[in-house]
Parts: structure tokens; sequence; C-alpha cells
């Protein structure tokens, strides 16, 4: 008992050692606007975005956190313990502000813009993080999130997990030999489909997977009709899963477009957790994992599961 007490003093020291040097020296970020940030203060954190929430929790240092956006689902504890400021599109100023805090760490593409906007001229960091769908955008942001935060080491180490099983991803992924054609839908409404085109989060994962996105002539994501879906012929159609607004399998089956799709004739249909598959988070090389796996079964072992998350527990000490 004596020494569990002594061990959580010295864990307790270290923690504010930390916190003590950083607001010495200080910290410069330079963020997504192309703008170099002064952090001195990072104990009263206000994470909005799912994916900087994931890395926070994965860096050890969620009781830094005084707030977090509605997309921050992974870890569950954190929407449970964590005061909510709302959708990271429709953010309040106010009830981010409400919360006094030190530093604001933001996804790219946060809003509404007049909220950023008051958030940038409010006597608090703000820190855009960039949110590239790409390897190297994710290894980025780890390493971004961890400096902001002052803990470049637990970053190094938690990049250094993920780039180990984004390796992996690329050994399983020189094994197909023919790329299945994926179409990703967001939505159905009206008998329209909304899909992914390229330069989305959708399109990098099936890329990561080792499949080709069924649509390649648009950027984004467009709504399109019968025609063009069954011109581009996909072969399995991905969606998220969002309860009673996921995409019924039957209604996909019975479209007019996708009836004359190998998506109706083999009923390939794959739903997965929205923010493991599009958050571009620490858990992005193993969503790919599993969605590489669902498309080619044949590339499935035991035991082959990455163990990333086993890795990133030595990451946050």
């Amino acid at each position: 008992m004596t020494f569990c007490r002594t061990l959580a003093s010295l864990l307790l020291s270290s923690t504010i050692a930390l916190a003590s040097a950083a607001h010495a020296a200080g910290i410069t970020v330079h963020d997504a606007r192309n703008r170099d940030v002064a952090v001195t203060d990072f104990a009263r954190t206000v994470s909005i975005g799912g994916a900087i929430t994931e890395i926070i929790y994965a860096l050890g240092l969620e009781n830094r956190l005084v707030g977090v956006d509605t997309t921050s689902l992974y870890p569950a504890a954190a929407l449970h313990d964590k005061p909510n400021v709302g959708y990271m599109r429709q953010i309040s100023a106010e009830g981010v502000l409400g919360l006094n805090p030190t530093l604001i760490l933001a996804i790219q593409g946060s809003g509404p813009h007049a909220t950023m906007e008051i958030l940038e001229t409010a006597k608090v960091p703000l820190v855009l993080v960039p949110d590239t769908f790409s390897e190297d955008g994710l290894i980025e942001k780890i390493k971004l999130v961890g400096h902001a935060m002052g803990v470049d080491a637990r970053a190094a180490c938690l990049s250094a997990a993920v780039g180990a099983d984004l390796a992996q991803l690329r050994a399983l992924r020189a094994k197909v030999t023919k790329p299945v054609r994926v179409m990703f839908v967001m939505s159905l409404q009206n008998g329209r489909a909304m899909v992914a085109g390229h330069k989305t989060a959708a399109d990098e994962i099936i890329q990561l997977a080792g499949a080709a996105n069924a649509v390649d002539d648009f950027d984004g994501y467009k709504i399109i009709g019968d025609e063009a879906i069954a011109a581009a012929r996909p072969d399995v159609v991905l969606s998220i899963e969002r309860g009673k607004d996921s995409l019924a399998a039957d209604a996909i089956y019975a479209h007019p477009g996708f009836a004359l799709t190998p998506v109706a004739a083999n009923k390939s249909l794959i739903t997965m957790d929205g923010l493991y598959l599009l958050g571009f988070g620490p858990r992005t090389a193993a969503a790919a994992r599993d969605l590489s796996v669902k498309l080619y079964p044949a590339l499935a072992e035991p035991g082959d599961a990455f163990t990333s998350a086993l890795s990133a527990a030595n990451c946050r000490q």
C-alpha cells in the first residue's frame, strides 16, 4: 500500500513537472491555417473532432480534457465523462469558452465559420489540426496533437505503433491481385445516392484496404442518379452504421441503379462504425484491415489482428 502511494505521488509529481516545464518554455504549433500558435498551458483542453479526442486518450492525457464534441465517440468514456460542446460543424463559441479552456484543438473543417472567428479572436490558443486523408497525414496528426499537448515523446511512440500497423497493412494489401470495386454511399434519400469521390476519407480507406473506388470522376461527395450508379458497376456498397438511419440492405438491392450491378446480384453491403472507418485516428490501419478481410476473406489469417491498441498502451507513460 505504501509503495502504491509512493508510486502515485511520483506520477503526480511527474505530471506537474511536465506541465510546469511547458508553462515555462511555451510551445509553438504550426497548424492547418499555416499559422504559428503559441501554447503555454494545456491543463484545460477542449477537443473538437473525434480523431483528436481519440489521440488524446491514446496518449494518456484524458485528465486534461474539459470538453469534447459529439463526434468524440471513442472511447465511450469521452462523451460519458466530459462536457459536450456540440457537433463539430455546429459548435457554439459560448459553449466552448464557457468551459474556461486554456487550449482548443479543433479538426480542420470545424464550424460554423462565425464560431471559429470568435474562437480565433478569444484569448485562448486555437490550434486547427489538419485532416489529411493519407498515411502521412495520419502520422502528422498524431505528432501535432502530441506536440500541442507537450508530449512529443509519447506522440513519437504512438506514431511508431500506428506506423507499424500501416506497414502490416501494406503487406496485406500486396496480396490483393484483383481489386474489388467499392462504392461508399453516405445516404440514400428519395432514391438518390450520395456517394464519395476522390479526396475523401472514404476514398482513402477504400484504397488502404486494397480496393478501388468505383467512383472516379469527381472529388468530394455528390448525389448521383441511377445511370451513374449502373455505369460505375460497384461490386460492393460500403456505408457507416447510424442506428435507425443506417442504410437498409433491401433498399440497396432493390434500388433501380444498384439492381443492375454486382452489388444486388451478390447481396454485398458492408457497414462499419463511422469514426472507426472514416475518423483517421490511431485505429485507422486496423479499420482498413477489417475492411480488407471483409472484401477478401481469403486474406484473413488467425491471430493477424493488429495490435496498435496494445502498443499504444505503452505510449501513455
